[in-house]
């Protein structure tokens, strides 16, 4: 059993069998679904786990308990992977109560229809307090970090923040890497990437408080400096600033045209002295981690092909995704193709605009099919422009 501190013990479990969270996102290294025991004079279980693992979340709870019953369930988090045995706690404990925010006091039907949840429920908010003993939580509002219902607990004798979504990562914990940022950064652009201006608060909240260990609901709890590396870059990600210096090349080709027009693109960057330079094929790369480089760094160039009198689809769908995830404060290029009536560059051009902040160079390079001699003078020009 992994103890956090003398008395905070970690009882979560890792999932080696999903194949995709959320039903989204591909996660090859797995996930860890997190959930910590408290233990002191009252008994708290920060959070339960999602069903595919609950069997052996109940074993780790009954191990840490050692024939003790629990007084109390914090629920950070209402989304089912991290909530579904709150019935089954609630069952198997008589004595136990939920503590939650209000917002998640009213979805609990939501999820557990039939449930009779009075007088089993303690709702609470910004700044109330609950004492366990030598121990005492203290609630820090986080709604939409990334769900309405989210409340974070601060506990003050160990300077532990239990920090609900946020600070998590792909990535079962029995894989855990030192490069943390890599599936963090993933993580987070895809799943709270949205809501910036919120985390941004959190952050400032954290700064108020002497937080010497994060323990997120997925991936490794943060000491140290990796705790410090993991505020200073949710900092950045949260305020939409560029991680990194380099430009990302987003390319959604049907037969070949446009792909060949974004990997010259490409060289002559590199042959510009561009630091960086990432080129990614919509078709066959995961979404997720084309949205990422999306924001890490400050440039990004979308290449299509026209289709239907639109933009190919998965070009769509990437623009869209940009869009939903509240992308700001960058800089673009457009490269369209078409063999008789281009039409991808409107499009992208229109779905651009509707991003906040953000700035298309000229020129916008148009290719026939296939490049041409004069296409390889535009490309040059957009190259300039770019850097």
């Amino acid at each position: 059993m992994i103890m956090i501190s003398d008395t905070i013990k970690y009882i979560g479990v890792d999932d080696l069998d999903i194949d995709l969270f959320e039903s989204q996102y591909v996660v090859p290294e797995g996930m860890s679904y997190n959930s910590y025991l408290i233990d002191d004079e009252k008994i708290a279980v920060m959070d339960t786990v999602d069903r595919r693992k609950g069997e052996a979340w109940k074993e780790n709870l009954s191990k840490a308990l050692n024939g003790r019953q629990p007084d109390y369930l914090v629920v950070h988090h209402m989304e089912p992977d991290h909530s579904a045995l709150i019935a089954w706690m609630l069952e198997t404990y008589p004595g136990v109560q939920l503590v939650c925010s209000a917002q998640a006091v009213k979805m609990l039907p939501n999820f557990f229809e039939g449930i009779d949840f009075t007088g089993r429920v303690i709702a609470v908010k910004e700044g109330d307090t609950l004492a366990l003993g030598q121990h005492t939580l203290q609630f820090i509002g986080a709604a939409m970090i990334h769900w309405p219902e989210v409340i974070m607990s601060y506990d003050s004798k160990d300077k532990v923040l239990f920090s609900a979504d946020g600070f998590g990562k792909f990535g079962a914990l029995v894989n855990e890497t030192d490069d943390w940022a890599c599936e963090a950064r993933r993580y987070y652009f895809n799943i709270c990437g949205k809501y910036g201006s919120q985390v941004q608060s959190v952050v400032k909240k954290m700064a108020a408080i002497d937080v010497q260990t994060i323990c997120p609901l997925h991936g490794p709890v943060l000491k140290g400096e990796a705790l410090a590396e993991a505020v200073r870059l949710y900092d950045i990600w949260s305020k939409y600033e560029p991680e990194s210096e380099g430009i990302l090349i987003a390319y959604a080709s049907i037969h070949g045209g446009t792909a060949a027009a974004a990997e010259r693109l490409g060289e002559i960057l590199r042959e510009k002295g561009a630091p960086k330079v990432v080129v990614s094929d919509l078709s066959r790369e995961d979404m997720a981690e084309v949205i990422e480089d999306a924001f890490r760094y400050p440039t990004v160039v979308v290449a299509a092909s026209s289709y239907d009198a639109g933009v190919f689809p998965v070009m769509h769908d990437f623009l869209y995704h940009l869009q939903i995830k509240n992308y700001q404060k960058r800089k673009f290029g457009i490269i369209e193709n078409g063999s008789w009536a281009p039409t991808a560059g409107k499009v992208m051009k229109g779905m651009i605009e509707a991003l906040k902040d953000c700035e298309i160079v000229e020129p916008m390079v148009t290719i026939r099919s296939r490049m041409k001699t004069g296409d390889e003078a535009l490309l040059e020009q957009l190259a300039d422009a770019l850097i």
